[in-house]
């Protein structure tokens, strides 16, 4: 009888403990996917990041062909959109402060970008001021700022007709000498790697918001 008691004890032991052993695992589990979430950069819903400067487009919009020139003096088309996140500015090399400083912030942007995030992500200048942005002018201009970003030129109209495309107008400041300043916005353009446009981020930027903002939209793609 006591040898029976011994046996039923011992399997009711190692019932315990593998009752005990299966709750830490769960514990654990548990723990770990809670730890695991809040270390992940959390993801705005498409109003947070309107709330936040990031405006998407219901449909992302095909904006046509491109016929224009980079600060290498190589073409610049459409394709050269495709395959990675683009983000877009219209400005000028004699702007005397809103290009710079937008400029310099989107280096710093890229500076906080992480992963994936920095090898997919391409910045590009385009010049409203065509007459006087010539191609050894950007070239001097643009990677001052940073040595990876890209400055594209080409014809008054076709420039134009792109920033048209994508809801950046802009104008030459009548009733000025050759010293003359272009209005332009200061949003930055937001194109998808199907070289879509995707959206805009209103100015004034903020690093922090729109840091977040494009991380989300980058997820939020992605599904």
């Amino acid at each position: 009888m006591s040898f029976f008691n011994d046996q039923v004890n011992a399997v009711q032991s190692r019932g315990i403990k593998l009752t005990v052993a299966v709750i830490l695992l769960l514990m654990l589990v548990i723990v770990g996917g809670f730890v695991y979430r809040i270390q992940q950069p959390r993801v705005m819903t498409s109003i947070e990041m309107q709330v936040n400067g990031l405006y998407l487009l219901e449909t992302p919009r095909n904006f046509g062909e491109l016929n224009l020139v980079d600060h290498h003096g190589e073409p610049f088309t459409r394709d050269r959109f495709v395959g990675r996140w683009s983000l877009v500015f219209f400005g000028f090399t004699y702007c005397p402060d809103i290009c710079p400083t937008t400029m310099s912030f989107l280096d710093r942007l890229v500076g906080e970008l992480e992963g994936t995030e920095v090898e997919d992500t391409q910045v590009v200048m385009v010049s409203v001021d065509p007459a006087r942005d010539t191609v050894d002018q950007l070239a001097a201009y643009v990677p001052y700022f940073n040595p990876d970003f890209i400055g594209v030129t080409g014809e008054f109209l076709d420039i134009h007709r792109f920033a048209t495309a994508l809801n950046t107008p802009f104008r030459k400041v009548p009733g000025q000498s050759e010293d003359y300043l272009v209005d332009h916005s200061a949003n930055v353009v937001l194109i998808n790697p199907r070289g879509d446009y995707h959206g805009f981020v209103k100015a004034p930027l903020d690093l922090a918001k729109m840091k977040l903002t494009y991380r989300s939209a980058r997820v939020l793609w992605d599904y």
